[in-house]
């Protein structure tokens, strides 16, 4: 469906043809008609799908930009993505006088904030911690809300911030539209929908639609201590102009990212401990195309505003099923083909496999380029550079110093290669078996034993629903608990939202009268310690400390 269609007027239409699209997608043909009639919506759908336009647009057909009162609140989970909201309600307003939007989110200072609340916005997107702060500072006033947006809703509550949600749905009650966006259903989400919303319209954008058939997936058995190696062979022969590498971990993506700049790529990265301005900054370098490789954690990925990526790489595989059709995404938008690759170690097997049967498709497994076919990409692409020189430059400055060496004795040939030397790099060691070994009946046995050992590290489900994170786990001591009325989500609200660590890492919740106990991966741990022991949970203090090893029965 062309916008023109949809009852849109001059001045968003032009900003919709200035950003480059004529066509809605699914979404988004769905969903504004019904956001203009003034009904409650449910959206369910996945990151590209053009999901944020499709709640912007009928947004700024109805907000009077002469009333510089807040008229709508759109909540996101992170700081990055309220940040791509806000500029997306900025692109498609540029051409409205008056209109004023304004993020707001922790790790910024709130007062320039409120210095800009003051002045007057009529559209906020922002965080739940951070607009609830507001409220209760009474810099954020809603009496004038009609429009109300909980985008990625399913994220905001892993990562803890049930309550908040609800607490600025009961203190924004009055006659509003409510429009929820998720890519999954779980119970909680339809608790809020049938709370807060009146007789909401779901507007569905199936599998099918989601997974982009002009993008081309595709696997590598890699061994894992090779996966480094396999990335960078992989960049030589694709040699992407804009590339998305994806990694499970903080330490995996600083590693890569070191990696890559030791062998001469511009890359750069964002992950949780970068601060806000740097990661920014980093993100603007990569749109302006000062880098062409980003390194990425997929709590990074949830909020980057990015266009016109034509690889994305999988350095592992994601956990969740969900995370992977974010990652693929990022690339093949608006109508352009693209490419995912996902290296898989041998542990990561049955991972690909659940991917696969939850995006009810076949991805194609293929093998690494062999080195020989590395060095001749590299030296048709080097052929290819020389041809534009000879056809569009004058070159003919340089025939003097061409002729004083054939003088001396020198053939052409030989010129030429002492030219090429410096600036073509082959790769001319042994080349790397990066498919599994067979291992022997040492590596079989102690691979199961460290299975085995995994398993019986696996506790039941407790209080707060969340599994047992994988690997290696420390479990701490809370001084708080139920005589608190501290439950489950508060914990794993604090802890995600003061650390920086996915609400979906968080393992067990064990909760007493008076204390409490929580599981989180090892890794995290200095980090809790360091910075947990400063905050406080349902306004009471709290400490954290290591528990003692729980007893084997």
């Amino acid at each position: 469906m062309n916008f023109n269609e949809l009852n849109i007027s001059e001045e968003i239409l032009l900003a919709i043809g200035e950003m480059g699209f004529t066509e809605a997608t699914p979404i988004q043909a769905q969903t504004i008609p019904l956001i203009l009639e003034g009904k409650d919506i449910i959206g369910q759908s996945h990151t590209g799908t053009g999901k944020t336009a499709a709640f912007a647009i009928p947004i700024l057909e109805q907000i009077d930009v002469n009333n510089k009162n807040i008229q709508a609140l759109i909540l996101c989970p992170t700081r990055e993505l309220a940040v791509q909201v806000s500029n997306e309600f900025d692109k498609l307003g540029k051409h409205m006088k008056n209109l004023r939007c304004l993020p707001v989110y922790g790790g910024e200072s709130i007062r320039n904030q409120i210095l800009s609340l003051k002045k007057g916005v009529q559209i906020v997107i922002g965080t739940p911690g951070r607009v609830i702060d507001h409220i209760n500072r009474g810099t954020m006033i809603l009496k004038d809300l009609k429009y109300m947006v909980l985008d990625e809703a399913d994220e905001m509550l892993n990562m803890g911030f049930r309550e908040d949600i609800e607490s600025i749905l009961e203190k924004a009650k009055g006659d509003r539209q409510t429009t929820l966006f998720s890519a999954t259903m779980p119970k909680s989400i339809l608790d809020i929908t049938h709370k807060y919303q009146t007789s909401p319209t779901l507007v569905k954008v199936t599998k099918k639609e989601v997974t982009n058939s002009d993008i081309e997936q595709c696997y590598f058995e890699v061994r894992e201590k090779y996966k480094l190696e396999a990335l960078n062979r992989l960049i030589q022969v694709y040699n992407p102009s804009r590339a998305l590498i994806f990694c499970n971990t903080k330490l995996r993506v600083d590693k890569a990212a070191q990696y890559l700049k030791e062998k001469g790529f511009v890359c750069d990265k964002i992950h949780g401990d970068i601060v806000q301005s740097s990661r920014m900054a980093v993100l603007e370098k990569f749109n302006s195309g000062k880098i062409n490789i980003l390194v990425a954690t997929d709590v990074a990925a949830r909020g980057l505003d990015i266009s016109e990526v034509d690889v994305v790489f999988n350095h592992d595989v994601p956990e969740n099923e969900e995370y992977y059709v974010h990652r693929v995404g990022r690339t093949g938008r608006a109508g352009k083909s693209g490419k995912s690759f996902t290296l898989v170690s041998e542990i990561e097997g049955r991972r690909i496999s659940n991917i696969m049967a939850y995006i009810n498709k076949k991805i194609e497994k293929r093998a690494i380029p062999s080195l020989e076919k590395a060095n001749l990409i590299k030296i048709d692409s080097y052929v290819n550079d020389l041809k534009l020189i000879l056809e569009n430059e004058n070159v003919s400055l340089t025939n003097p110093i061409i002729d004083k060496l054939l003088e001396e004795g020198y053939s052409i040939h030989h010129v030429a290669a002492a030219l090429i030397h410096p600036t073509l790099d082959f790769e001319n060691e042994d080349d790397i078996d990066f498919s599994y070994l067979k291992r022997n009946n040492r590596d079989r046995n102690s691979r199961d034993r460290n299975d085995r050992s995994d398993r019986s590290s696996r506790s039941p489900r407790r209080d707060s629903g969340n599994r047992a994170p994988a690997g290696d786990v420390t479990r701490f001591h809370i001084n708080i608990g139920k005589d608190q009325d501290v439950r489950p989500g508060d914990i794993v609200g604090a802890i995600a939202g003061e650390c920086n660590i996915p609400g979906s890492a968080i393992g067990n919740i064990d909760l007493y009268d008076k204390f409490s106990f929580v599981e989180v991966p090892t890794k995290y741990e200095n980090k809790i310690l360091q910075v947990m022991n400063k905050e406080t949970i349902k306004g009471k203090k709290v400490f954290f400390e290591k528990a003692k090893a729980r007893r084997e029965r």
